[in-house]
């Protein structure tokens, strides 16, 4: 499912406009954005939980040329499925 076909998802069980449930989904993504970028995380009680996890620096290999090199620490978005969403995809 690609972003539109969640706008008319969405629009479809909720019965807003398919513009009113675009700009729904944007103003969520933006507060899921906003609060990772601060470093807090975001729980859903039943969907699940968006978190920020920190990556070590560490060594790998340039898969082209087969030489070692060295990957920079950094911060990653994380999704932790939460138990309802868990059991319907089980």
């Amino acid at each position: 499912m690609n972003k539109n076909e969640l706008v008319s998802a969405i629009a479809e069980k909720s019965g807003l406009s398919k513009v009113d449930s675009k700009k729904a989904l944007e103003a969520f993504e933006g507060a899921v954005t906003a609060s990772l970028a601060k470093g807090e995380s975001v729980t859903l009680v039943g969907f699940g939980t968006f978190s920020v996890a920190k990556r070590e620096a560490r060594n790998g290999v340039n898969p082209a040329t087969g030489k070692a090199i060295k990957i920079a620490a950094k911060k990653v978005a994380k999704f932790k499925a939460g138990a309802k969403l868990a059991e319907v995809v089980n």
